[in-house]
């Protein structure tokens, strides 16, 4: 199906482009959101009288979303979760946690503005891109851990998936493994 593109999208054209889309994208996704419009003569009469608002309202939107991420680009934020010592979680953050965090510190940010191709299943820090406009994206850092001091510890560098990471080298010596095998034993069993 032929559509006229009412505003910039991503992999697909600019405002007053003339794209061939699938139908099922075109019914399902771009005409009920008024992103576009079937392509044809009338609706080319009525893109064009229009032309001028559409742009208009477009750059409004841009000049919002370049305010929001002025404040929100570059920043950190820290996701405390349970996880196992190798660092995998027991769930995973995904982009409507991102979301929610997001809206908990004041930024109006809905999850399908999230890019996250998978959800994140491993502490440690990981950046996030968010795209609050055709035109305007950020980059936030999430500092997934354990506990609020395991996040300062991994903002400082660290990583923290070992024991030794975990605990310290306070780790009571007699639970390391080679206090609990002898090397020089041939291992052999008692057999009699």
């Amino acid at each position: 199906m032929d559509v006229i593109l009412l505003e910039r999208i991503s992999r697909l054209g600019q405002m007053g482009d003339t794209v061939k889309v699938k139908d099922g994208f075109a019914r399902n996704y771009l005409l009920p959101k008024g992103k576009a419009l079937r392509a044809n003569e009338a609706n080319k009469k009525k893109f064009e009288g229009q032309r001028a608002q559409l742009e208009a309202r477009n750059l409004e939107r841009k000049s919002e979303a370049q305010q929001v991420a002025d404040q929100l680009d570059g920043k950190v934020f820290v996701v405390v979760r349970s996880a196992g010592e190798t660092g995998q979680l027991y769930g995973s953050v995904s982009t409507r946690d991102i979301a929610d965090i997001l809206i908990a510190e004041g930024f109006t940010v809905a999850r399908n503005q999230v890019e996250l191709n998978q959800p994140i299943k491993t502490i440690g820090l990981t950046n996030v891109a968010i795209a609050l406009h055709a035109e305007v994206e950020v980059t936030i850092t999430l500092n997934i851990a354990r506990t609020a001091d395991e996040a300062e510890r991994q903002a400082k560098g660290e990583t923290l998936t070992t024991a030794e990471a975990i605990y310290g080298d306070d780790i009571n010596e007699n639970a390391r493994p080679d206090s609990f095998f002898d090397p020089n034993e041939d291992g052999e069993g008692d057999e009699g």
